[in-house]
């Protein structure tokens, strides 16, 4: 969330942040719940001050209090249990408001309605040209008995699969290079909780403004993103300004409803509720110089990857539109997939400022002891089993089998290819 105080200054950015991310936010009526929890505090302050005196106004101890002071004692308490109910009421209308107040955006993000309006900065590597008939993932995966989508719908039902045989260990093959890419990186590896309460929720923003997409249980919740618990592991915590930058890395299962998916990429494993990915996150100091740089280093790792990976791909800066709420800033990385004859999304990098920090309450302490609301940022390291698609789509041979990209070939016993 912003402070409030951020946004009674610079009421006309977040107006504008409001109506150019599609959010729908009444500031009119934060800004009058704020005016109304404001002065209900004031008034509980002065009672209290007035309680102060009339308590000490009592003393030497043992003497008998004076039968007025008794009076305007209960005077006093009266009137704060009948302002209680009234500021629990406003300042539950107040927070209800912030939690959905977003992030003012960065200068340089493209201001448009929706994806279309992305600006793609660069692109890398070279798009293959096939000399024989291509094959779409889900085909190359049934013709040789590395995907079942039939039997997966049986168990799952809608968008359920199975990676079997030799796709199940390239899965693992690529998320284990992708994990201990960022532990040589210097990013601690975590393996995160994929049961997950309110707090990292809350925090990442998922609640209230995207609740749709999250599978409840019980009274906990199944997480999109190892980004949820992360966050919430230093929620409720100042942090020493020498720990800073914490470089996270997370490897978990991820579950999404697809809300609002309906009809969208039906086919095959591009958009399922079930996947695996490695998140990175940092938190870092609350300065844009430090986290800008921090940030650009988490779009250069995925870069990186893709690059050992072999695959063609293109960088775009995301406009408003598209951009969730906590955005301050945020890049997608689309991989080549040929059966799409496109670029189809594989990572996203996002820069939050301290928008996750201040709704997480994780601080640290500055090196001239203040103490602060750090900045966020988040990014996919790879993410299975769509990254899958490109692989088998842009691996696939002339002879049907898929050929192993070098950097995977160790973690798959040498095996240089699939079906042969």
């Amino acid at each position: 969330m912003l402070d409030i105080n951020f946004i009674i200054e610079n009421k006309k950015k977040v107006e504008e942040a409001i109506r150019n991310k599609g959010i729908k936010c009444d500031l009119k009526a934060l800004l009058s719940a704020d005016k109304e929890r404001r002065s209900l505090l004031q008034k509980v302050e002065e009672l209290n001050r007035k309680r102060n005196e009339n308590a000490a106004s009592m003393k030497p101890k043992g003497a008998k209090p004076d039968p007025r002071q008794i009076e305007e004692g209960k005077r006093i308490k009266e009137e704060l249990a009948k302002l209680d109910p009234a500021l629990r009421e406003v300042e539950a209308r107040f927070n209800d408001v912030m939690l959905r107040v977003p992030n003012v955006y960065s200068d340089d993000t493209p201001v448009g309605k929706d994806d279309s309006e992305n600006k793609e900065l660069r692109t890398w590597g070279k798009i293959p040209k096939f000399d024989f008939p291509a094959k779409d993932h889900l085909q190359l995966g049934t013709e040789l008995d590395l995907i079942d989508t039939e039997r997966g719908t049986k168990v799952v039902g809608f968008r359920g699969y199975f990676l079997k045989n030799d796709l199940a260990r390239l899965h693992w093959a690529v998320m284990t290079y992708a994990f201990n890419k960022m532990i040589a990186k210097g990013y601690s590896p975590f393996i995160t909780p994929s049961l997950v309460n309110e707090i990292g929720l809350t925090a990442t923003g998922w609640f209230p403004l995207v609740k749709d997409q999250v599978y409840p249980v019980e009274d906990k919740f199944l997480s999109g993103t190892a980004e949820v618990a992360l966050m919430g592991y230093r929620a409720n915590e100042i942090i020493e300004t020498k720990e800073l930058p914490l470089k996270y890395c997370g490897f978990s299962p991820c579950f999404r409803r697809e809300a609002g998916s309906y009809g969208k990429d039906t086919k095959g494993l591009y958009r399922v509720h079930e996947f695996w990915k490695v998140e990175q996150v940092v938190i870092c100091e609350n300065d844009l110089s430090v986290s800008l740089a921090l940030f650009e280093e988490l779009l250069h790792i995925a870069e990186e990857i893709l690059q050992d990976l072999g695959l063609a791909y293109r960088v775009l800066a995301i406009c408003t539109g598209d951009m969730g709420a906590g955005k301050y800033k945020m890049y997608d990385i689309e991989t080549w997939m040929p059966s799409r004859k496109s670029y189809g999304e594989t990572h996203s990098c996002s820069l939050l400022t301290d928008w996750q920090a201040r709704r997480a309450n994780i601080r640290y302490r500055a090196s001239d002891g203040s103490v602060r609301y750090p900045h966020t940022m988040n990014n996919t390291v790879i993410a299975s089993p769509r990254i899958l698609i490109a692989l088998l789509e842009n691996y696939q041979q002339a002879d049907g089998t898929i050929a192993v990209p070098k950097v995977l070939q160790p973690l798959m016993g040498g095996q240089k290819s699939i079906g042969a």
